[in-house]
């Protein structure tokens, strides 16, 4: 019989720095980067997320709807790039922090992005080989920002990211601290099965469409493996018609 001890979360986390004037450069988010258009877009994406995860939108409270999942239909349509920026962003918030977890198991890439080197993660906890969360988050040099990298990874991913035990970690994440909002960088939907198996446990999907790529049949297969998930926004990404060539564009 599978044992359902709660897993720690509260230990002291290791700290790792993250290179943020490489992240200014690259364009992305940062809290000293100041009120840049992509900043400017993110704060307009976070508002409505926020509001839900809150409790404070129209209609039921939305269960676990502090576990944001950003994917998209097909690779390289920018789904860890926006999932970082959304992190970096929240985490400028007067009272909330922010887990960022890598879930994309089969080709993890948040750490390279980050400027960080691989640390094991979320699938050591899911193989019973670390019993502690704790020991695997990584505190960062922005103060209100974590990560939890992917960790190895596994022939049985996704049975392990539908098992019961990532269930049990994925409500223990949720309901121990009420300010924290936890993003995962999650695999493409029409290229894994893991990633309709992970969306179906979280309270928000984000799913990142590239402009003038990704095609509308994608689009609408994407949908419909996730169609089972009642709260689904997209951001348009990457179109060429606005200034500079990135917009991000929202929709509930």
């Amino acid at each position: 019989m599978e044992k359902t001890e709660p897993l720690a979360v509260a230990a002291t986390p290791r700290h790792v720095e993250i290179n943020l004037p490489r992240l200014h450069q690259m364009g992305m988010v940062t809290q000293d980067g100041g009120r840049t258009a992509v900043a400017e877009d993110f704060r307009t994406i976070k508002r409505p997320l926020l509001r839900s995860a809150r409790g404070e939108h129209e209609g039921p409270p939305i269960r676990h709807g502090n576990l944001i999942v950003v994917t998209s239909a097909t690779a390289g349509e920018g789904k860890t790039y926006c999932a970082v920026n959304l992190a970096m962003s929240i985490a400028m918030e007067m009272d909330i922090t922010v887990l960022l977890v890598d879930a994309d198991v089969a080709r993890p890439s948040l750490l390279k992005v980050l400027g960080l080197p691989p640390e094991p993660g979320l699938m050591e906890v899911l193989l019973g080989e670390r019993a502690e969360l704790a020991d695997l988050i990584l505190k960062t040099n922005v103060r209100t920002l974590s990560i939890l990298p992917s960790g190895r990874s596994h022939k049985h991913a996704t049975e392990l990211l539908a098992s019961r035990n990532m269930s049990r970690l994925l409500t223990e994440i949720a309901e121990r601290y009420a300010d924290r909002i936890v993003i995962f960088d999650s695999p493409p939907l029409l290229l894994t099965t893991e990633a309709s198996v992970l969306a179906a446990q979280m309270g928000q999907i984000l799913m990142v469409v590239e402009a003038e790529t990704t095609t509308q049949h994608a689009v609408k297969e994407a949908l419909r493996r996730i169609e089972h998930c009642p709260h689904v926004s997209l951001i348009y990404n990457k179109s060429k018609a606005f200034p500079g060539g990135e917009y991000y564009g929202y929709y509930d």
